[in-house]
Order: C-alpha cells, then structure tokens, then sequence
C-alpha cells in the first residue's frame, strides 16, 4: 500500500471522519482488508472508487464506525441507571428529561433507555435523541427489527411488551419508536446538544486515540447540565474526569459537578 496520510486527508474530504483521531495500527489494518476485498492495489484506486461508486462508498463508511450493539448491554450496569440514576434524575430536573443517546449505531441503546425510562414514566414524557455517523446504522435503528441475540439481555417483561417476533427476527413496538429522534452525527465535528440531563455514550470511544477521546468527553462535560450524568462503556473510563469538572458516581457513571 502507499501513502496512508494522503488517503487519511482524502477520507476526510470525502466523508469528514478524520481518520487520526482513531488507533492507527488497528484502524489501517480494517481498511488494508476492506481495499483487498474490493481489489484494489493501492490507496488511490481505492478512493477512486469511493469516489464513483455510491454502493462502495457506504460500504466504507459502515465498515469504519464500528457497530456491535446490542440491548442492555452490561445489565448490571442498566440496573443502576433504572434503580439510582433515572429516579434522581427526575426529582433533580422533572419529567421532561433532555437524553442523548451518542454513537447510538443500530439503535440498541436509546431503545433500551425508553425501555428503562419506562419504569418511571409513561412513554409519553420519553424523548430520546440518538445519532451516530452512520447513516446506514440509522436507517436500520429507524426499521427496528434485531435478532434473538441482540436482544437476549432484554428483561422478559420487555420483551413481552414491546416486541413482536417475525419470522426469525423481533420487531420492536411503534410506541417505543416513537420516543426516538435519530439524526447523523460526527462526535469529532459536529456541534453538541446543549443542557443534558443525561448522555450514554458506550463501547464507542475505545477505538478513538486519548487525545480524541478527552476531547470528546470534555464536549459531553458541556452539553450536560450540572447534576447531569454521562453513562459509558464497560471497558472505558474518563481518567482526567475532574479537571472536566465531572465527580465519579460509581464505575461508569460520572455526574456533572454542580
């Protein structure tokens, strides 16, 4: 392969995703199969076609923004976010709680937080705003249909009330739908929402180099009102958090400090 840094700069023209805010040896071994697969022998052939060919194009940009999700990933942790964070919340701010459901890919998570919220609220006062870079991700979290397997760590009480099995695959309800906006949205780049209450962000960040990942949780530091928490990922953690202004609830969840 040739110059990975002009092929970086050409990705960005094309598609704004800047490829240095990801791990780079992780990143270009992707791409190095994905440009194999579609025969090619060279970075330049390669955005040629991205260029021309729209199949290709998207193709490229689902492969780069990582998408495993699945529901209530982690349940231990969800059972927190039910039990502690959602009741506070709402004695904090109301019922009109301002959610973002960041990096959201096939629309696992902001599903799984109208389902959690619903513990506490009629689905009516549910308003959750997703997005993630990938418009082919958001276009299958807009059809909602998941495979047994995506939705295993579903409580049966939710899965009795909010899906219906077709075929092989579950089709979640239009009422929880409803209580989803989804939008594109670059984290790198694009402007954040103003005065959350709360922001889940999860298994996401992991690809991104410290540098982006500090950046990012700075910005969420911003979008959220004080007293608001940012939930993430398992394997993550914000290791700079209180010079973001943000205090350590419990592994995971981190609250804007006051």
């Amino acid at each position: 392969m040739d110059n990975y840094e002009a092929f970086k700069k050409d990705v960005y023209a094309l598609t704004k995703i800047d490829l240095s805010s990801y791990k780079e040896k992780q990143m270009r071994r992707r791409i190095d199969s994905l440009i194999k697969k579609n025969n090619c022998d060279s970075y330049d052939a390669y955005v040629k076609l991205l260029r021309t060919n729209q199949k290709i194009f998207e193709e490229f940009v689902n492969f780069l923004t990582i998408n495993v999700s699945e529901f209530y990933r982690n349940p231990e942790q969800w059972d927190f976010l039910v039990n502690e964070f959602v009741p506070e919340l709402i004695h904090k701010f109301g019922t009109n709680l301002r959610i973002w459901s960041a990096a959201c890919s096939t629309g696992d998570e902001p599903y799984s937080l109208v389902m959690a919220l619903s513990e506490h609220l009629d689905l009516s006062k549910i308003k959750i705003y997703a997005t993630d870079i990938d418009k082919q991700v958001i276009a299958t979290a807009k059809v909602g249909l998941y495979s047994e397997k995506s939705i295993a760590n579903v409580p049966e009480v939710y899965k009795k009330k909010f899906f219906t099995k077709v075929g092989q695959s579950y089709q979640i309800s239009e009422q929880v739908k409803r209580c989803v906006e989804f939008k594109e949205h670059n984290l790198l780049s694009d402007p954040y929402p103003k005065d959350c209450h709360l922001i889940v962000c999860r298994n996401v960040l992991i690809y991104f180099t410290d540098e982006a990942k500090n950046e990012v949780y700075e910005k969420f530091a911003k979008a959220l009102k004080d007293g608001g928490i940012l939930f993430i990922g398992s394997t993550e953690q914000v290791t700079d958090y209180k010079s973001m202004g943000y205090k350590r609830r419990y592994s995971f969840y981190y609250e804007k400090e006051e």
